[in-house]
């Protein structure tokens, strides 16, 4: 790991080939000038476009892109999964390939990690910027009904643009629908997080692959499990060993 990365951005991609260029583009241009050792790992979940063919194109004229992918569509969040297991860096971050999260926001985030262990992202007040009304009521819905249950005050629980330590990511399991809980697992494990501000750019090409089964509905039983874990896990700290 003498060599490993300071920062790794982790991608899940499905049918994004339209938006492919344009991401690896944006992601050199705003953390070129940062001057820091850095990897794009993008998890190809399968996709029936051709994403896989130029993520490999992309890959070999770059070695800081490091791509894989899946044998059969596995989904959001083991696509996300697979990225932060691959990935070496010392922080993570975590975002879409359809360039509405913008890597420009990348300096904040890395700026809020002097204080916290994880960085979320919040779209609240630039929602009207880049979605539609549809994509704004069901995320707002989708946001209080998950606080509500899990007792948090998240603003955007939805957004998954976040950076965080590798030490967030230690000790946590892997179940289907993590990706939307991840601030909540990473405070049951005692790490520290907060929100920032973040653009919401227009989707740059292609489809939105969620609406408001996949933000609400689909992740309801997740949701009662993440509320039992709140309640039923418990910390212990070893004061002295001897022998």
């Amino acid at each position: 790991m003498a060599d490993a990365p300071e920062l790794s951005l982790v991608i899940p991609c499905y049918n994004e080939q339209d938006n492919l260029r344009a991401l690896i583009q944006a992601i050199r241009e705003a953390v070129d000038p940062l001057q820091l050792p850095y990897e794009v790992v993008i998890t190809d979940d399968c996709s029936r476009d051709k994403s896989w063919e130029i993520l490999k194109e992309l890959a070999a004229g770059d070695p800081r892109l490091r791509v894989q992918r899946f044998a059969f569509n596995c989904g959001e969040s083991a696509a996300s999964w697979a990225g932060l297991k691959a990935a070496q860096g010392k922080y993570l971050v975590t975002l879409d390939a359809d360039l509405q999260n913008d890597p420009k926001d990348l300096p904040k985030f890395l700026e809020a990690l002097k204080q916290y262990d994880c960085v979320c992202g919040t779209r609240v007040k630039a929602r009207g910027e880049g979605d539609n009304f549809i994509r704004v009521a069901s995320s707002r819905i989708a946001n209080w009904v998950r606080n509500k249950l899990s007792g948090e005050q998240i603003a955007d629980a939805g957004c998954t643009y976040r950076a965080f330590k590798r030490e967030c990511i230690e000790n946590l399991k892997f179940f289907k629908g993590m990706h939307r809980f991840l601030p909540t697992l990473f405070k049951i494990e005692g790490h520290s997080v907060t929100e920032i501000e973040v653009t919401n750019n227009p989707r740059f090409a292609g489809e939105s692959h969620y609406g408001v089964w996949n933000r609400l509905f689909a992740s309801f039983y997740d949701l009662l499990a993440v509320r039992w874990m709140k309640k039923r896990m418990f910390k212990y700290q070893v004061a002295e060993r001897v022998n």
